[in-house]
């Protein structure tokens, strides 16, 4: 069956724009999971055009329980504009989305153009800092529920970021605590070493899918490397904050 990558592409991007869920198109028209790139691709670039400014990569499936569940045995990745990038400590308004939710995350600074894959090693050689961070994701399906190739099509349900202090020291990043809360109330606890068993083999990942589809990083891109614990809905009035041990906290106020 042939696909209008060009329709999809248009019909997620208004779902973003206007807060309005839609159906999967697995149920009706499903696609391949290069397909879905290219919609994903096809997308972002009307957002380019109506002068969203891309400033990094975000990766999904980084926990390898996530992975064995969608039956993959690769990453996926979506890309970042200006204009998720909320206010650290700030309101976030969540009028913006349709069912967001909040992970907790480190996010990193390319200090040099990553123009080639890496190894683990090589990784931190090409990161200027880190920070702790908060990805808000919000899938554009109804109730949330999505097929593989839906998801990458949706930009990997990227939507948000909040940023916080950056750090150049990158030492006990392999196993930091990850503490998040709601209202002050403990919702989930973790470790970055969820992410990979350490959130550098994510820059290493990342710089191998850019390689592959023929890209590069720029240094100040920015890398959210995947989520350290399971993701917490958000409601207005609600304060949220992410501790990782050793790196501080970011914070926001739903509103």
């Amino acid at each position: 069956m042939s696909i209008n990558i060009s329709t999809i592409a248009t019909a997620l991007d208004q779902a973003a724009r206007h807060a309005e869920p839609l159906a999967q198109f697995s149920t009706h028209s499903p696609f391949s999971l290069a397909q879905a790139y290219e919609i994903q691709r096809v997308s972002m670039q009307r957002r380019y055009a109506d002068g969203e400014r891309s400033i990094g990569i975000k990766l999904g499936f980084t926990s390898r329980a996530k992975m064995q569940q969608m039956g993959v045995d690769s990453l996926i990745w979506g890309w970042l504009t200006d204009a998720m990038l909320e206010e650290e400590g700030g309101e976030v308004a969540l009028s913006r989305y349709i069912h967001p939710r909040a992970e907790p995350e480190v996010c990193f600074l390319v200090g040099r153009t990553i123009d080639r894959p890496l190894t683990l090693l090589e990784a931190a050689e090409y990161i200027e800092a880190v920070a702790p961070a908060i990805e808000i994701i919000d899938s554009r399906y109804e109730a949330f529920k999505f097929s593989l190739e839906d998801v990458v099509a949706d930009n990997c349900s990227s939507s948000g970021l909040v940023v916080g202090p950056w750090s150049r020291n990158l030492s006990g990043l392999d196993n930091a605590g990850v503490l998040m809360r709601l209202d002050g109330q403990l919702a989930q606890v973790g470790s970055t070493a969820a992410i990979l068993g350490n959130p550098l083999r994510s820059v290493a990942e990342a710089s191998k899918l850019v390689s592959e589809a023929g890209l590069s990083l720029p240094a100040g891109s920015l890398i959210m490397a995947g989520a350290a614990t399971a993701a917490e809905a958000l409601r207005p009035g609600v304060h949220v904050s992410v501790e990782v041990a050793g790196f501080g906290e970011s914070a926001f106020t739903c509103r």
